[in-house]
């Protein structure tokens, strides 16, 4: 499957969920991805999403989505309930991201993580000359307008699964949409995606 119309991240994981998989979508939105997956793949997808606006447009396209807050609500689902969990754009506006991390992969082995990366270059450069929170095309809010609440990079990311015993199994960087080598990911990636299990 090539997932077209899904954002970059977004394709890069529908593209790697086997069909007549089991997933939950972890602040799903309006449910692009789940969409795709069900549509092209056969998944069998769930969504949560806090945001009635997103479940509402959700539902209106046949999909299985309910109003919930990551850091609460998934600790109702039962463990090994999905094959995989997806958590993307979503890691940083969470309340506790460690607690979130744990029960993805209480209720899914593996689990797929995309955020961005707040060490890219342009940030950095932003910072040290501006002196000011950036607000770049991937984040483009101001500090007290935007839901991130934790800013993270893509080295933090991997000592915050290596300390917890989990662990990597495949990595994808962007920068500017367009795929690119992990080399210097943390300098000059802007997105970051894991897939990740127990």
């Amino acid at each position: 499957m090539k997932a077209v119309g899904l954002r970059a991240d977004l394709a890069i994981i529908a593209d790697h969920i086997p069909g007549g998989s089991r997933v939950i979508d972890i602040g799903c939105g309006d449910g692009d991805l789940m969409a795709a997956l069900r549509d092209e793949k056969g998944v069998n997808a769930r969504g949560i999403e806090i945001s009635r606006d997103g479940v509402a447009a959700a539902v209106a396209r046949g999909l299985a989505v309910v109003q919930g807050d990551a850091d609460t609500d998934l600790a109702d689902y039962p463990s090994d309930s999905f094959d995989f969990a997806i958590l993307s754009q979503t890691l940083q506006t969470t309340r506790r991201p460690d607690r979130v991390m744990e029960q993805m992969l209480r209720i899914a082995p593996r689990a797929f993580v995309s955020f961005p990366n707040f060490g890219h270059w342009r940030i950095r450069l932003a910072l040290l000359y501006g002196g000011r929170m950036p607000v770049t095309r991937l984040l483009p809010l101001s500090w007290y307008e935007t839901p991130n609440i934790h800013q993270l990079t893509i080295r933090d990311f991997e000592h915050f699964v290596a300390a917890r015993g989990m662990a990597i199994e495949r990595a994808w960087f962007l920068a500017r949409g367009r795929g690119r080598g992990a080399g210097a990911a943390n300098l000059r990636a802007e997105h970051a995606i894991y897939l990740i299990r127990r």
